[in-house]
């Protein structure tokens, strides 16, 4: 246990400056930000790339009924 001054709370403008917590939140940001951008990208090109998926898997010998 600390006495004297090291005991005393940090005020309120050292609490803000504080950084513990910033990369965790430069963590999350980014982690949104793929996901927008994943999330974008299958919204443009989803249908396509179900064809593709499609096409490819059509010409596979072992799948299908036979």
């Amino acid at each position: 246990m600390q006495t004297g001054e090291a005991a005393i709370p940090r005020t309120l403008g050292s609490a803000l400056r504080a950084d513990d917590g910033q990369d965790l939140a430069e963590y999350a940001i980014l982690i949104g930000l793929i996901a927008l951008v994943v999330i974008g990208a299958v919204t443009l090109f989803g249908t396509q790339l179900v064809a593709a998926y499609n096409n490819i898997t059509g010409q596979l010998p072992f799948v299908g009924g036979s």
